[in-house]
């Protein structure tokens, strides 16, 4: 069997654990964290899916519950999209109703025991995932974003990534890199001739992607590789190790200075 063939097919995006499995990892840790992978439906131009961002950001979460013992869940797939109406198919909730999920998954998991979420994002539309580890962190919840640009940007260099942040925005060589390396079988031909830059987009917010890209690309996804992906999951995953220790910090100020 080739590779391409033994990985993972993307209804495994669910994680297989039982609830004795979910007990048993409990047991061997001081505090358990959750791993909620957020990405979205849109368009990502001709040769990458809709599911794009989710499946980056489930890449992501199982490359670091494969090396941290965490509690992998399952994503949420539809998020904040509104830049890419323009384009069939792409479906968005409002950033409200994304700020509402986010704070019932983190109750409810707390309530079973579960009082720390890192939510892995894989769509750089959803401001809101921010302002609500913010709002957790000030009433003494434990909560992260992950990654952040620094930890991208590590990944990026250590993986032989060509093109910059600002320019690798959307369906680049980052996203296509990673989807070579985990769902090679998702790709359709084309992203060896897509490139395009647009690297000044400040009005962005007013007037979405379709004032700067026609395709829906911006970046330069010809420069992708499957080798490049699996350096890119591999940094994020030692990255991550930095968010595990504070969240499982004994200092219990992190958790109770807003339980008052």
């Amino acid at each position: 069997m080739s590779g391409s063939q033994m990985r993972p097919a993307a209804h495994s995006l669910v994680p297989a654990d039982t609830t004795e499995d979910v007990r048993t990892r409990g047991a061997g840790v001081s505090r358990q964290v959750a791993v909620l992978p957020v990405g979205s439906f849109e368009q990502h131009g001709a040769f990458l899916p809709l599911a794009t961002d989710t499946l980056v950001a489930c890449a992501i979460a199982r490359e670091i519950a494969a090396a941290h013992p965490v509690h992998l869940l399952p994503p949420v797939t539809i998020s904040c999209s509104h830049e890419h109406a323009a384009w069939p198919g792409t479906v968005s909730i409002s950033s409200v109703t994304l700020h509402a999920v986010i704070r019932d998954i983190a109750a409810s998991l707390r309530r079973s025991g579960v009082d720390a979420l890192v939510v892995v994002n894989g769509h750089g539309g959803n401001y809101v995932l921010g302002n609500v580890v913010q709002e957790s962190s000030a009433r003494g919840e434990r909560m992260a974003l992950f990654p952040a640009p620094e930890d991208w940007e590590t990944a990026r260099v250590r993986a032989g990534v060509e093109t910059s942040l600002l320019t690798d925005m959307h369906a680049g060589e980052i996203e296509t890199s990673i989807l070579l390396h985990a769902h090679p079988e998702l790709i359709r031909p084309g992203y060896e001739t897509s490139d395009f830059v647009a690297d000044d987009r400040r009005h962005l917010l007013t007037l979405g992607m379709s004032a700067y890209t026609d395709s829906g690309v911006i970046g330069r996804p010809s420069l992708g590789s499957a080798e490049k992906g699996k350096g890119l999951l591999a940094s994020l995953a030692d990255s991550f190790g930095a968010y595990v220790s504070l969240l499982t910090s004994a200092d219990d100020s992190v958790a109770d200075t807003g339980d008052a």
